[in-house]
């Protein structure tokens, strides 16, 4: 997920999240889980068109579809009068679809969330791995031209296809046109998904790609790498020279496309990610804040270090993320880790990426222990914890189920009032005692 609006397609693509989560707005903890395995296709080959829905058996009730086919013609109306070609309209609309499935996942919230440990270990595992280094063998030379040109690793780039579509294998198979119209006319941000249809018929209107090709997700992310229409618009790069940007069949697209996303979103030329880190005795895990930057240097006269024993990133604004608590792995993050999150506003998003990039090149996984005792809160426990923050006078904000800036500092300044590690991290334990008489 990626994106302007990243967050919200994160949980909305995938309807899964991470404890650890702090990238389409709304839904700014969550994140989606992998694409489960499937047999690995032949990267430079479409996808086939997907088999349309069955249109559901008539009753006597007046369904949604009815209102949908109206709303439909209203809209078509409305495209056409602000420009949007016949031919476009026709092949975006003549077929269209309501699809019931795509409002029950938009308004599915998951009630169990999963811990970062748990979402690491399917996206960075070995399979996971061995397949990404095969397959980034296999496209390297539109790899390394993506990286050329825009600065961006190979591995990054690949490490992204891994986890949104594991390498090409599962990219979804729903119409855009079809789930964006449908959430359009019934899904929970109306004007969002309106937006996101414009931005779809002029794709199709610039002759990239059709309305049976473009497929994806239930929630509208498409192609290798699930870009949005809008940001497909914004930052799709025809890489092949044929005169379209397919970041469905063509790996020159996809690659560089992807890379552009990245450049465009702070990614500097040359700088790693992060890097793992042991704290000093006696740190204050208050400071493992992303709002608090210090370059390499200061962080290195505090006594943090590297695991093994290399100097840190020369990074000027480098952030310690906890993202299990003071109780996990630590790690010195950079502006790079920061562009990772504009593609997915998600810690776990952003950790598996860079972590899956690292082991493509050969390098380590996360080297210290975590946390695998602790259970993540649910959404109602969250919630009862951010309302129990408030009521003590620990400002969480809305109650909303969502670990976000605001509740992490609630928890923090309650933490510390009570002589606790304040790392901002919310455990059973911290709800119970919040919630003692």
């Amino acid at each position: 997920m990626q994106r302007t609006n990243a967050s919200w397609l994160s949980c909305a693509r995938r309807t899964a999240s991470a404890l650890a989560v702090a990238t389409v707005a709304g839904c700014a903890t969550q994140e989606p889980p992998v694409a489960p395995s499937a047999p690995v296709q032949t990267p430079s080959m479409p996808s086939p068109i997907p088999s349309r829905p069955q249109a559901p058996a008539a009753t006597n009730q007046p369904g949604p579809e009815q209102g949908f086919a109206q709303w439909v013609k209203d809209f078509r109306a409305e495209m056409r009068a602000s420009g949007v070609g016949e031919a476009a309209l026709r092949d975006a609309f003549d077929s269209v679809q309501y699809l019931p499935r795509v409002v029950e996942l938009d308004r599915a919230q998951p009630e169990f969330v999963r811990p970062v440990w748990d979402y690491l270990d399917t996206a960075v595992s070995a399979q996971r791995v061995a397949t990404g280094q095969e397959k980034l063998a296999q496209i390297r030379a539109a790899a390394d031209a993506a990286s050329a040109r825009y600065g961006v690793p190979a591995s990054i780039i690949a490490a992204i296809w891994g986890i949104e579509s594991n390498f090409g294998s599962n990219y979804g198979n729903t119409p855009a046109i079809d789930a964006l119209a449908t959430l359009a006319y019934e899904g929970r941000r109306r004007d969002w998904a309106r937006g996101e249809l414009r931005a779809a018929l002029r794709i199709i209107e610039n002759g990239d790609i059709d309305h049976a090709h473009m497929i994806g997700s239930w929630a509208g992310a498409m192609g290798q790498t699930q870009f949005l229409p809008s940001n497909f618009l914004r930052y799709a790069v025809d890489a092949d020279g044929d005169g379209k940007r397919d970041i469905w069949g063509s790996m020159a697209d996809v690659m560089a496309s992807t890379a552009n996303f990245l450049a465009s979103s702070g990614w500097q030329r040359g700088q790693p990610w992060g890097t793992e880190v042991q704290l000093p005795a006696g740190f204050d895990y208050s400071r493992a804040d992303s709002s608090l930057r210090r370059s390499g240097s200061q962080w290195a006269a505090e006594g943090v270090r590297t695991m093994d024993g290399r100097p840190l990133p020369e990074f000027a604004d480098g952030a310690i993320l906890l993202p299990a608590g003071a109780r996990g792995p630590a790690f010195l993050v950079g502006p790079n880790y920061r562009a990772i999150l504009r593609y997915n506003n998600s810690d776990s998003y952003a950790l598996a990426v860079s972590l899956l990039s690292q082991r493509l090149e050969g390098g380590p996984g996360v080297q210290a222990p975590w946390p695998r005792d602790l259970t993540p809160l649910t959404r109602t426990q969250l919630r009862d914890l951010q309302t129990a923050l408030n009521q003590q006078g620990f400002s969480s904000g809305e109650p909303d189920g969502l670990l976000g800036p605001a509740t992490r500092a609630a928890v923090r300044s309650y933490q510390r009032s009570g002589g606790l590690v304040a790392d901002g991290f919310p455990t059973l334990e911290l709800l119970k005692r919040l919630q003692a008489p």
